[in-house]
């Protein structure tokens, strides 16, 4: 076993020492298990939301994209800076009626507003069908990281086979308390990591960030500005906001925001975290050198870029560190989400089928759905062959179907209906697969439109259609109601 692996290691047993730790004293009730008893500070709530920032995407799939698409990974920050920007907004109300309604789940969220067992059920389905492939970039990561780190000794499956069984005992033992305390090292990791990196391979290689900028304009100056078609400014502008909508309607995002002790610590964290997003900026500079470093790597390994150029660079006790910084980008989100899927099933799936469920038996429920949703997460992880980022922008497009009923929901006079809710739900996400399956796009449906209409992304026609069968069901079921009432002859 080499020193790199070594390292890795360690730091995989001081996750897994913390998470088990974190429990002790706690009575693990659902409630203390998912959303930590609803008391963490604002620090904890910030080092767990930007858990959600820096994942495995981030720290590989970010430089990837850089190394393969340039300028346009850009559209990574900018969607999460317009994300915190809403959630100043927006989050407090939904914390707010969560805890008034003492409620622990996304699919909670949606039952309770529209009063509808069916609606809490189709949401937690869709949930944790959006979650998999966001998962299944996890594990990818973890299969990348550890067998790149370790030199080979350990190949990309048997990694994220072992990280799959890591990441789903430490989160059934530790529940949201674990995430929250390795959050904390993971992001003072990150912190030290992305910024060595960022500036020390310019500086190394280059001289400077811009005369790295300079080389790249050199053999490859497209990938410094967003091309006319494709990656274009439309794409750009509509992923961000698209993007942005679902940040926080992530099950994932959702589950945090429940654990918060306050409606004022969330404020705190949509006006600071931005800050600590500009850190992206460092692992798009390492994709950027990249480029003429290592120019034999081909495109379609992209996502390899960041750790194969750190094991050109460094000695391999700098790569061990530099590979358990993302393993634990891995294995906080990724517990988080395996968390929030299987509490969905649970309490809105399960519990509707067995009302009498004790809370102790819904507990075991929920840690046997993460082993079932781990297994599937994994199959995909195996046999899977898309890039990271365009799981990821499928993850997306699936969630925000969401969107439009959830942020109707916190009106004061919400027109929608429970039963345009679930049409409109289940009319996007039908859109979002059949569209994904086939590969199409707004250039495929209406070929003879603008380019810049063609390169609008996609998953907006699955978000229009989902809105107009949601209002037009809703009107309808009104129109039907209002009909069905019996007229009563006036007596007096």
């Amino acid at each position: 076993m080499n020193i790199s692996l070594i390292i890795i290691s360690l730091f995989l047993l001081l996750a897994l020492s913390i998470g088990i730790l974190s429990t002790r004293g706690k009575k693990m009730s659902m409630e203390e298990w998912t959303v930590g008893g609803r008391g963490f500070g604002t620090l904890f709530i910030f080092f767990l939301i930007a858990g959600e920032v820096y994942t495995t995407f981030t720290f590989l799939g970010g430089s990837g994209w850089t190394f393969t698409r340039g300028a346009a990974v850009y559209y990574v920050p900018a969607y999460i800076f317009l994300a915190y920007v809403l959630s100043y907004w927006f989050v407090p109300k939904i914390w707010k009626y969560c805890k008034d309604n003492n409620l622990i789940s996304q699919p909670d969220f949606f039952a309770s507003k529209y009063k509808s067992t069916a609606l809490g059920i189709l949401v937690a389905i869709v949930g944790c069908v959006a979650l998999i492939p966001y998962i299944v970039i996890q594990f990818k990561g973890l299969g990348i990281i550890v067998s790149q780190a370790s030199y080979g000794t350990i190949t990309p499956v048997m990694a994220s086979c072992i990280g799959a069984a890591v990441v789903a005992t430490y989160v059934m033992v530790s529940g949201i308390h674990g995430s929250a305390w390795t959050a904390i090292i993971k992001d003072f990791m990150i912190l030290i990591v992305v910024i060595f990196l960022g500036l020390y391979i310019p500086f190394h290689y280059f001289g400077g960030i811009k005369p790295m900028f300079e080389a790249v304009e050199l053999v490859k100056p497209e990938l410094l500005t967003l091309p006319d078609a494709g990656f274009s400014n439309s794409w750009f502008t509509s992923t961000v906001i698209f993007n942005a909508i679902g940040f926080y309607i992530l099950p994932t995002s959702f589950m945090v925001i429940l654990s918060a002790k306050s409606a004022k610590g969330l404020r705190k964290n949509a006006i600071t975290l931005p800050l600590y997003t500009i850190l992206l900026l460092f692992i798009f500079f390492v994709g950027f050198a990249a480029i003429t470093v290592i120019p034999e790597l081909e495109a379609a390994q992209g996502d390899l870029a960041l750790l194969m150029l750190a094991i050109k660079t460094f000695d391999p006790w700098i790569v061990g560190i530099i590979g358990a910084a993302g393993l634990l980008t891995a294995l906080v989100p990724c517990s988080v989400m395996l968390m929030s899927s299987a509490a969905g099933l649970t309490q809105n799936m399960y519990k509707v089928i067995v009302p009498t469920a004790s809370d102790k038996h819904l507990l075991t429920v929920s840690k046997l759905f993460i082993v079932l949703i781990s297994l599937i997460a994994l199959y995909f992880t195996i046999t899977g062959g898309e890039a990271m980022a365009i799981l990821n922008i499928m993850s997306y497009s699936l969630i925000v179907q969401l969107a439009p009923a959830l942020f109707l929901s916190l009106q004061k006079n919400n027109m929608i209906t429970k039963q345009g809710a679930f049409t409109g739900i289940v009319t996007g996400v039908v859109v979002v697969l059949i569209m994904t399956l086939k590969g199409l796009g707004i250039g495929d449906l209406l070929p003879h439109v603008p380019q810049w209409v063609q390169d609008i992304n996609g998953s907006f026609v699955a978000l229009i259609m989902n809105i107009l069968v949601m209002f037009f069901v809703s009107l309808a079921s009104k129109v039907f109601v209002s009909v069905k009432q019996p007229e009563y002859e006036d007596v007096r």
